[in-house]
């Protein structure tokens, strides 16, 4: 989908020109409060199960392994994920499309599950919509993991295999008005 493509660089360079010194800001806190590099780089999987690296400001001091208040207030407010508009930037995310997940979870679909390794991994989906408070519905969890495996994962996946069957331009446009409302 070109205009999709078009649409992701043009958007994704305008918001890091608005954005460039806030993010400044939030990645030298970052660094001052993970007392380390302020820029969270981890493997994820990508289109058709290829690894790329996911930029995110550091929310863990890496002294303390827990998250800080400010850290928190990152995650809560998915400030956090700003660095993310330079993934979508170089071509390995766009902004709409399924959350990329750590190895062994997509990378082990099966049959017409696989069908959304075909989609670029996006900021923002359905599935992060209605799950947007994740961390806080685990943390209420006996088995936090049992329960994200067992539920929210084949959840998740569902309305993923929804959204590629169902994708269409307006129909994302309509979900980052979501995700911002």
């Amino acid at each position: 989908m070109i205009v999709k493509r078009l649409f992701d660089f043009v958007f994704a360079f305008i918001g890091i020109l608005i954005l460039l010194v806030p993010m400044i800001v939030l990645y030298i806190l970052a660094t001052l409060n993970a007392r380390s590099n302020g820029v969270f780089i981890q493997k994820r999987v990508g289109q058709f199960g290829k690894g790329f690296k996911i930029l995110k400001f550091k929310t863990i001091n890496t002294t303390t392994r827990e998250i800080s208040f400010f850290g928190a207030f990152l995650r809560k407010s998915k400030l956090d994920e700003l660095p993310q508009l330079f993934n979508v930037l170089s071509g390995d995310m766009s902004f709409v499309g399924p959350r990329p997940d750590i190895t062994g979870y997509y990378d082990n679909l099966q049959g017409e599950e696989r069908n959304i390794l075909m989609l670029k991994p996006g900021i923002t989906s359905p599935a992060s919509i209605k799950y947007r408070n994740e961390e806080q519905l685990l943390a209420q969890k006996e088995s936090p993991l049992e329960y994200n495996d067992n539920i929210i994962f084949p959840d998740k996946v569902k309305m993923n295999l929804e959204y590629y069957y169902n994708r269409s331009f307006f129909g994302d446009l309509k979900i980052i008005i979501k995700t911002f409302i």
